[in-house]
C-alpha cells in the first residue's frame, strides 16, 4: 500500500493547540474537564507514543481527532487541514483502530472492508480490499462471517478497516490489549511496514516496554494535561537514577552498608542493588563503602531506568504538584 513521500519540509502530521474538552454536568455528577489546554505536535513519518494512566484524557483526545467528540476549545490540524475549516479533509487524513471490537457479526471481512471503503467515498476502482486482507492475514477468512472470527482476527480486521482510505495518519488505540504474542508480533511487523511506506503512526498502549521499543517520540498526559514530550531516548535519560548491582562472593550474610543518598537492597537472587543519582553520587563512593563493609565483589553490573520508571516518576510528580 503506497504512501505519498514525506519530505523534511512537510508540516507536522498533527498539530494541537490549546485543546480543551469539558463534559457537562449530568445525573448529579459535576462537570469534568477531560483536557486542559493540551499542546501537542506529532512529526510526520514518526511512530509516536501517547501514554498516560486510565482517565488521563487519551481516549478523549483520540475521539476528537477522529471527529467523534466535539472539542470545547482549541485548534486541531491533521495533515495540515484545520478540523474546523476543512472537516472532511482532516477526517480523510486519519484512520483509527479502536480498542473496542465493534464489528457487525453478519459482515464478512471482505464485506466489512468494502462497506468501509464506500463510507469513506473511495472510488470502487481504488478499493484495496484484497491487498488489505493479505496485509492483515485474513485472505483465507475473507468470506467468513465476522462472528466466527477469533478475537485476534477481529482485531486485525479493525486495523484493515482503518486502512481502507489510505490515511496519512493511523491511530492505534491499545492495539495489543489481550492478544497473544504471535498476533502482537505480526501487528508490529505490519505497523513498521506501513511506517516505512510513509504513514505516521500514533500508538496508545499500557505496555510501556512496547512503546519503548516501537516509538521514536513519546508524550505523556495525566489528568488532562501534557506533562512530558520528547524523543524516546531523551525521555529515558530524564530519570537520573542508576542501579549498581553487585554479586558478592559466597558467604555474604546480606548485610548492607549505609550510604547517604543511596537506596540499598538485598535481592532474592542474592545480589545487592544500590540505586543512586548519577549527578550527585560518584560510583566510587558506593564501591568504597562496599569494600569497607568487607563485601568481596564477584560480579558487577549496572541497570539503566526504563520507560516505566520515567512514566511513574513523571505522573507521581504531576499528582504531587
Amino acid at each position: 500500500m503506497s504512501q505519498p513521500d514525506q519530505s523534511q519540509t512537510r508540516p507536522p502530521a498533527i498539530e494541537i493547540t490549546g485543546l480543551r474538552k469539558t463534559y457537562r454536568a449530568a445525573n448529579g455528577q459535576p462537570a469534568k474537564e477531560a483536557l486542559k489546554g493540551v499542546d501537542l505536535t506529532i512529526p510526520a513519518g514518526s511512530i509516536f507514543g501517547l501514554l498516560g494512566p486510565n482517565g488521563a484524557g487519551k481516549s478523549t483526545l483520540i475521539n476528537i481527532l477522529a471527529g467523534l467528540v466535539r472539542k470545547t476549545a482549541g485548534q486541531v490540524r491533521i495533515w495540515g487541514f484545520d478540523q474546523d475549516v476543512n472537516p472532511r479533509q482532516s477526517r480523510a487524513a486519519i484512520g483509527v483502530m479502536p480498542q473496542e471490537l465493534n464489528l457487525d457479526p453478519f459482515f464478512t471481512p471482505r464485506g466489512a472492508l468494502d462497506m468501509q471503503s464506500g463510507l469513506y467515498g473511495v472510488p470502487r476502482s481504488e478499493w484495496r480490499t484484497d491487498e488489505i486482507l493479505a496485509l492483515i492475514g485474513l485472505s483465507d477468512k475473507a468470506d467468513a462471517y465476522s462472528r466466527s472470527l477469533s478475537g485476534g482476527m477481529r482485531r486485525r480486521l479493525l486495523l484493515g478497516k482503518a486502512l481502507v482510505h489510505t490515511p496519512h495518519v493511523l491511530v492505534l488505540d491499545e492495539p495489543t490489549a489481550g492478544v497473544d504474542i504471535e498476533l502482537r508480533q505480526m501487528l508490529w511487523r505490519n505497523v513498521r511496514k506501513l511506517n516505512e511506506q510513509g504513514m505516521t503512526i500514533i500508538l496508545t498502549t499500557h505496555y510501556l516496554e512496547e512503546a519503548e521499543q516501537m516509538c521514536d517520540e513519546i508524550a505523556i498526559i495525566n489528568h488532562g494535561a501534557k506533562i512530558a514530550q520528547d524523543k524516546t531516548p531523551t525521555l529515558l535519560s530524564r530519570l537520573d537514577a542508576k542501579t549498581l548491582v553487585i554479586s558478592p562472593e559466597d558467604g555474604h550474610d546480606g548485610t548492607l552498608p549505609r550510604i547517604d543518598g543511596v537506596q540499598a537492597e538485598a535481592r532474592p537472587d542474592g545480589t545487592l542493588g544500590f540505586t543512586y543519582r548519577r549527578g550527585q553520587i560518584p560510583v566510587e563512593t558506593i564501591l568504597q563503602a562496599v569494600h569497607d563493609a568487607g563485601i568481596r565483589i564477584r560480579e558487577l553490573a549496572t541497570e539503566e531506568p526504563d520507560l516505566e520508571d520515567v512514566f511513574l516518576a513523571l505522573t507521581h510528580n504531576a499528582q504531587a504538584a
